[in-house]
């Protein structure tokens, strides 16, 4: 599919699924590399609904005993941020002392990524650190360091692949931009 419509948007390809698979390889391998020799097993810590899919396809080429979790926050209606990060499902993992690999699908102004950030460092953790498949540096405004970029694409909003429009468009395989 070149194009897709989701309820009144009309959306064109710009990020196929065999170039995402490429990013996530070459994410894995990076990880793997860093993470592959210690002897501490991190927490994978996925962020849904959106990291779903990356999730599943990160974790399968990862090499090390790890564990993984999910926690569910969100900050979109719509197109666009509210600006206020609801925190819907909890951590239940203790992770005191403990390496975190934040999964996120995709970091744009950061707002999300601060608060679970925050969250989590009051839990005391040896390190957190940040995988996403997607980063938007012009719509950045934390301070958080990205250890993991998959891409870094323009300040567009886009669906596919986990990332929905009101609920719709996450089955999708590629991922697509508004037009």
């Amino acid at each position: 599919m070149k194009q897709v419509k989701l309820k009144d948007k009309e959306f064109r390809l710009s990020y196929p699924e065999a170039e995402i698979q490429s990013d996530i390889d070459l994410l894995a391998s990076k990880i793997n590399h860093d993470f592959g020799r210690n002897k501490d097993i991190p927490l994978f810590l996925s962020v849904l609904n959106g990291s779903f899919m990356f999730t599943a396809d990160l974790l399968k080429r990862i090499t090390f005993p790890c564990e993984i979790s999910f926690i569910k926050l969100s900050s979109y209606q719509g197109t666009s941020t509210t600006g206020k990060v609801n925190q819907l499902l909890g951590l239940n993992e203790g992770i005191t002392g403990r390496t975190v690999i934040i999964l996120e699908d995709i970091v744009d102004t950061g707002i999300t990524l601060t608060k679970l950030h925050e969250e989590l460092t009051k839990l005391s953790p040896r390190q957190i650190v940040v995988a996403t498949l997607l980063f938007k540096p012009e719509a950045y405004k934390g301070k958080i360091k990205i250890d993991y970029i998959g891409r870094s694409i323009p300040n567009e909003f886009i669906v596919g692949y986990g990332l929905d429009y009101d609920g719709l468009g996450r089955n999708l395989p590629d991922i697509y931009t508004v037009i």
